[in-house]
């Protein structure tokens, strides 16, 4: 009978590659973004409650980008309104762009950034075991649409306004 040695040339001690997947992030993200996984959520229940896809929707995008657009603009048309004389409303806005304007958008798009981001990462999720939020994300784009269309109302009716 003939011993093999597992010390040969075909296995060693240490089996795993030299390059570990994790140290190349940039071409992970990369790869990944062209060729997601997870397209679908699980598809047994009992595999995870807590699931994440890699590929979502166009219209998501469209909705996202669209909230961020009216955020942009939301914000420009609020100066607008203020250097004709009106008040914000909000008071921790108010308190944010009485001191500085950068910090007030900055503070704005990155609130705003980090919630669509939330809300798209949790697009198939439902809100309270009731509504989708996906759902909720057309609730805020339509509710920035109608913030857009109200400050715009304001300013056309603050240019009408005879100068005493």
């Amino acid at each position: 009978m003939k011993r093999v040695s597992l010390a040969g040339p075909h296995f060693s001690h240490e089996r795993r590659a030299r390059t570990d997947r994790r140290h190349r992030l940039w071409w992970s993200v990369c790869y990944g973004s062209f060729n997601p996984r997870r397209r679908a959520p699980p598809r047994r229940q009992g595999d995870s409650r807590f699931h994440s896809l890699d590929w979502h929707s166009a219209h998501l995008l469209a909705v996202a980008i669209g909230i961020l657009l009216l955020s942009v603009a939301d914000a420009f048309l609020t100066l607008l309104l203020l250097q004709g004389g009106a008040d914000e409303v909000n008071p921790i806005m108010a308190a944010l762009i009485y001191r500085s304007v950068a910090t007030f958008t900055a503070l704005k798009m990155g609130m705003t950034g980090v919630g669509v981001l939330l809300m798209v990462f949790l697009a198939r999720y439902r809100f309270m075991r009731v509504l989708r939020v996906e759902w909720a994300l057309y609730g805020v784009l339509t509710a920035y649409a109608t913030l857009i269309s109200y400050e715009i109302w304001m300013l056309r009716s603050a240019a009408e306004l005879p100068i005493l």
